[in-house]
């Protein structure tokens, strides 16, 4: 059922919120910049059905998510945050101080996958608005933008063999308890010892011995996947599947090698990918391609997508300036790119890239020049923001994430600024109070 709407009513007993704080705090000032009734009618559309328990209201949900994303907390925390500080409560619409939680932690999860890659992409356009009426960027700064990609991280053990193995078999021996199926042998005392005998040869250096024990655990675990596989058919049909695409995956890695191709590094997450971006410090990066459109002056975020499969960069082009029109309503003119898009030409659309010679002036010259502004940019998204971990399950989880990070970069850009300005008027005012102060 969709969100209940909520009659503003009075109390007489208590002190709205307003009354309460600093109306020119910068997220009191930030909260009065969004379209908050436009965000909830298009949240709203998601409610196709008129039954069960109304929906948590709309704003509450976006606003939690702009929090989470903006300071850099977690599902728990955010909401943990909210029942202690006013001005969050106050950020997400409420009237009266609140001294209860307003939802489980796990709601934000369920709103997420209702919400959708189209959904969370809303929540960024919102933030591009909101630039705009507090003039962090000027509404013809779209027309120049700076793209660049960059790796997002999974939640995930660094893959190694012995520890991908080893969860295959713990997770088939659980899946064997669950259904009442009876294992010839489990090895729950022997292959945890052979996977930490083999990190001690790793580390020794002493690779026969190592090759040697990882073997016998792969011994080990296919004998168990293969019990498995035997009694699969007396397992209901409800947790059939799930049991068969545990087989599958553990096939997979019992018989991936080290220099084969589409290699699974998870267990829990088939679509992380290891990304090689030419870094000295970490040669190889586990998770997802992210391509990330920032203006080309300001560096506020227009467009932040997932692009699974590790295309080249030259390819994820055309995706990532289509997003940056749909969500800014304007057509990008100009691309400064890096030489990982060298040989793309999209119409209507001029492309330069570091390195260029021919046919460039001064003025292009310092326009491309720029075009590492955009380093920082990403650096700020994963140290301050969520880019540099992942915690979200899936290829959507995926898409979400990157989007929502864009929103939480725009928005510490938009109370930068607020914040500035809030210590200026501060500052005008002690001047003048002490100048008044003189003259008497």
């Amino acid at each position: 059922m969709g969100p209940k709407a909520t009659a503003s009513t009075g109390d007489l007993f208590r002190y709205p919120l307003n009354e309460q704080i600093n109306m020119k705090h910068p997220l009191v000032r930030l909260a009065g910049l969004i379209n908050w009734d436009q965000l909830s009618v298009l949240m709203s559309e998601n409610f196709t059905s008129n039954r069960g328990r109304p929906a948590t209201s709309p704003r509450l949900i976006a606003g939690l998510l702009y929090l989470q994303y903006a300071f850099n907390l977690s599902d728990e925390e955010v909401v943990l945050g909210w029942l202690e500080n006013p001005y969050h409560q106050f950020f997400t619409g409420e009237t009266y101080l609140q001294t209860e939680a307003p939802i489980d932690p796990s709601s934000l999860t369920r709103w997420r996958n209702r919400l959708g890659e189209a959904g969370v992409e809303e929540l960024l356009a919102e933030t591009i608005e909101a630039a705009k009426r507090s003039d962090v960027i000027k509404a013809s700064s779209v027309k120049r933008v700076i793209v660049d990609t960059t790796v997002m991280e999974k939640a995930i053990a660094h893959p190694t063999d012995s520890r991908l193995l080893e969860r295959c078999r713990e997770h088939l021996v659980k899946a064997a308890e669950q259904h009442g199926l009876k294992l010839r042998q489990n090895y729950n005392r022997v292959a945890p010892r052979l996977s930490i005998q083999i990190g001690r040869y790793a580390h020794a250096k002493q690779h026969k011995r190592m090759n040697k024990a990882l073997s016998t655990l792969r011994s080990r675990v296919g004998r168990v996947m293969r019990d498995v596989e035997r009694q699969i058919e007396s397992v209901a049909e409800q947790g059939r599947e799930a049991l068969r695409e545990l087989i599958s995956r553990t096939k997979r890695i019992i018989s991936q090698r080290r220099k084969d191709k589409d290699k699974l590094y998870a267990l829990h997450a088939p679509e992380v990918e290891c990304i090689a971006k030419g870094k000295a410090r970490k040669p190889y990066e586990f998770g997802v391609k992210v391509s990330i459109t920032t203006t080309h002056q300001e560096g506020l975020v227009v467009g932040a997508r997932s692009m699974p499969g590790n295309p080249y960069d030259g390819h994820t082009l055309a995706e990532a300036l289509e997003q940056a029109a749909i969500l800014s309503d304007v057509t990008p003119e100009v691309a400064i790119v890096d030489r990982g898009y060298k040989g793309i030409a999209i119409e209507g659309v001029k492309i330069y890239h570091s390195g260029m010679r021919r046919g460039i002036t001064r003025t292009l010259s310092a326009i491309i020049k720029r075009r590492s502004a955009i380093e920082p940019t990403i650096g700020h998204m994963k140290a301050d923001g969520k880019l540099g971990r992942n915690w979200l399950k899936g290829a959507l989880g995926d898409a979400m994430h990157a989007v929502l990070c864009g929103a939480g970069h725009n928005l510490r850009m938009i109370l930068r600024k607020l914040r500035l300005f809030y210590v200026f008027l501060l500052s005008v005012l002690f001047c003048h109070t002490f100048a008044v102060g003189l003259s008497f």
